[in-house]
């Protein structure tokens, strides 16, 4: 009669030890996601979702074991907690093998590069552990970093832009300076040569002006907003916080209107172990759809609202103060599509044969705008409301016309999104659309 008591006992003893050997094991391993920051041209994610390779959009949360890679004309970037940016250039094969948060607070980030080039700008937060692997070789970054990594079927060249690297290869610690170039012969048992010099590629105008995009509009105010600064550079290009009575401090994109809500343009995206969660179409939409609220409020339109916790992947952002018969997009249901696209946004269109010469409608709200392409996007945003629509030209970086800046369901204009101060002309012109 004591046998099954017994056996009882032992299972649950088992059970128990079990969990308490797995005890570290889960500390270390919470899981993370960091954001797919920009997108240009042909750009594939494999989000293991065993659909394999999709097509990548702007402001996807990127997770562990998730896979990207890059077309002939494809670009882009991820972006960490800490504003640390990879950015990748085209036919290059990244995977994300570790995203994960310790007990302590500290994140763990490991990227291995499979082909192709990339460039790494760490910033080096303090507690975080960061590792870049690629052939034979790792660098693990603890001070702020700059770094261009090429890598193709003979040898890899580890160029140092700012700060000082320590490249393991094997047994071996090699020290690359600012300036410097260390290649690595992978058919001659990695045989390597350290010189001083950068050569140049054709990729470091893009790698150059997004980091000066970066610089230019990256401010320490995210900390009265914001438990991280990613994402920030965007808030302060695309639109501005402003004070409102009874609210305080809100954020209002520029180039949106009474008649614009943040849910014009977006997708859901549906991910193993975490569900579908919105993914917002808009170049600055990372913080507003993670953290705060957004709320409608009659005199100003709607605005996001800053407090509370990061919500990291939610199913759906918070809303306060809706307008009557106003709706916020529903969670899909399984079985179906890992991907649902939900667009009413409109973007600017070309006009004429330039890619560079657009007209801006109302209530774009910055969709379809490059990073840095309009060197004052709230003076464009004024003759926009006022009028209905401006024409102006677009600062790019030299790009294929058919490097489009993602969009959903149709191309946005525009093939790079590099920053370049200045912000051409500006006409404006009369619509039927609504504005403030």
């Amino acid at each position: 009669m004591r046998r099954p008591d017994s056996h009882i006992r032992f299972l649950i003893a088992s059970v128990a030890a079990c969990f308490l050997f797995l005890l570290p094991a889960f500390g270390d391993s919470q899981a993370r996601m960091v954001r797919l920051s920009d997108v240009e041209g042909s750009v594939q994610v494999d989000r293991n979702t065993g659909q394999g390779f999709e097509k990548a959009f702007l402001n996807l949360p990127i997770t562990q074991g998730v896979k990207i890679r890059t077309g002939v004309m494809g670009r882009a970037e991820l972006e960490f907690e800490d504003s640390s940016t990879l950015r990748i250039t085209p036919n290059t094969d990244i995977e994300v093998v570790q995203l994960s948060l310790r007990d302590s607070g500290g994140k763990v980030s490991a990227i291995h590069l499979t082909k192709g080039a990339a460039y790494l700008n760490y910033v080096g937060a303090r507690n975080d552990d960061f590792e870049l692997t690629f052939a034979h070789q790792k660098i693990s970054p603890t001070e702020p970093t700059h770094l261009r990594i090429q890598l193709t079927d003979t040898d890899v060249a580890v160029a140092v832009l700012k700060g000082d690297v320590t490249v393991e290869s094997g047994s071996d610690k090699v020290e690359v300076a600012k300036s410097h170039t260390a290649t690595f012969d992978l058919l001659d048992n990695d045989r390597h040569q350290v010189a001083r010099g950068i050569s140049d590629d054709p990729n470091d105008a893009w790698d150059k002006q997004q980091t000066q995009y970066d610089q230019t509009y990256a401010s320490n105010s995210y900390s009265s907003y914001s438990p991280y600064p990613y994402g920030t550079a965007d808030l302060n290009y695309y639109g501005n916080f402003f004070n409102a009575p009874g609210y305080g401090m809100l954020w209002q994109p520029y180039l949106a209107g009474a008649g614009w809500d943040p849910f014009m343009s977006g997708a859901w995206a549906f991910y193993p172990g975490f569900g579908f969660g919105w993914v917002s179409g808009y170049p600055w939409g990372w913080t507003p759809y993670h953290y705060g609220s957004w709320m409608y409020l009659p005199a100003y339109g709607w605005a996001w609202q800053p407090g509370g916790a990061w919500m990291g992947w939610n199913a759906m952002p918070v809303v306060l103060n809706a307008p009557i018969g106003f709706a916020t997009p529903k969670v899909p249901a399984l079985p179906g599509p890992r991907i649902i696209v939900a667009n009413r946004g409109t973007a600017p269109s070309v006009v004429g044969k330039s890619i560079n010469k657009v007209q801006v409608p109302a209530n774009s709200a910055g969709l379809g705008i490059p990073r840095g392409s309009v060197e004052n996007l709230g003076r464009l945003s004024a003759a926009v409301q006022h009028q209905g629509f401006a024409v102006t030209n677009l600062h790019l970086t030299p790009a294929a016309p058919s490097a489009w800046h993602s969009g959903f369901s149709q191309p946005a204009v525009g093939g790079s999104s590099g920053f370049h101060g200045s912000s051409g002309h500006i006409s404006s012109g009369h619509s039927s659309g609504t504005h403030r």
